[in-house]
């Protein structure tokens, strides 16, 4: 991920990862997750973060704390896209003292549920 002069932290999440520190004010990747892990794909039922569509985060640090995420779709032609987007945008904004929320839509890599999605996921998925 690009620096782009900001002081950030960057991390890659996984479908099977458990993503508030409470005793601390900083943003953690861990809260990024637990706020995302409610937002559910309308269709398949199941959370965004355990499908895998949550490439990456970057979080900025300083007077005014933001989060940028990188975020794909099932599919580019996906007709729930919008209201994901804005149920991820929305959830990432409740998080206590988040002031700037960007996502970042991506579809490169493509979405592939056989390598991205969470154990638990391919499981309900009927993948083996």
């Amino acid at each position: 991920m690009r620096d782009a002069g900001m002081e950030h932290d960057s991390k890659k999440f996984s479908g099977g990862e458990t993503l508030v520190s409470e005793l601390t004010k900083e943003i953690t990747f861990k809260e990024i997750g637990e706020a995302l892990r409610p937002v559910f794909d309308p269709e398949i039922h199941m959370s965004i973060v355990d499908l895998g569509l949550i490439y990456g985060a970057e979080i900025r640090k300083g007077e005014t704390p933001m989060v940028k995420v990188y975020m794909s779709l099932t599919s580019p032609a996906c007709p729930y896209g919008p209201m994901l987007l804005s149920s991820a945008h929305g959830a990432l904004a409740k998080i206590v003292g988040m002031e700037e929320v960007d996502i970042d839509l991506v579809f490169d890599p493509p979405w592939d549920p056989k390598t991205m999605a969470s154990e638990e996921a391919k499981e309900q998925l009927g993948l083996f």
